[in-house]
């Protein structure tokens, strides 16, 4: 009978603490990240002043990233330097499902791919888009492609992600 009990507490325990709650699609439930938020969190940890970076919209948008704005998004921030020659840009998306993240992120690594193959032009510029990454947890995707911020930006992206216990 005690191990009963036992075993009943720890199971309302998991379930108290949402280590229990499943997804739709059979896994762990995915954590809600605010992309504007995780994005200004960014900005302020490279010490961008407002204006260094623009959005990406449009007819930009499609000609950097093509195809990107057709897949379902609920959250999408595309941002890049204003006026400079740093290599600073970063998508960050959420699609409806799993598999418009995988979309998304291989157009995300097409745009890397021929950024680094030559069209970055300068020798530093295509160092840093070789070192540019696609990287993706669950529906949320992210290019980060930074030649001062690479690793930081990388690690602020997958903190959103990982438990809080």
């Amino acid at each position: 009978m005690k191990k009963r009990a036992v075993w009943i507490l720890a199971a309302l325990l998991l379930l108290a603490s949402g280590c229990g709650r499943q997804r739709e699609e059979g896994g762990t439930e995915e954590p809600d990240v605010a992309l504007n938020t995780l994005y200004a969190g960014m900005e302020e940890s490279c010490g961008w002043e407002e204006g260094y970076m623009a959005d990406v919209e449009g007819e930009l948008l499609e000609g950097y990233y093509p195809g990107l704005s057709e897949i379902p998004a609920k959250q999408l921030v595309v941002k890049i330097p204003a006026m400079s020659s740093d290599v600073n840009e970063i998508v960050l998306m959420q699609g409806e499902t799993e598999e418009d993240a995988e979309s998304a992120a291989a157009i995300l690594q097409a745009r890397i791919d021929a950024q680094a193959e030559g069209g970055a032009w300068y020798p530093e510029s295509l160092e840093a888009w070789k070192a540019a990454k696609v990287l993706r947890e669950g529906t949320y995707v992210a290019l980060i492609a930074s030649g001062a911020h690479q690793e930081a930006l990388e690690e602020q992206f997958r903190l959103q992600f990982q438990s809080k216990e």
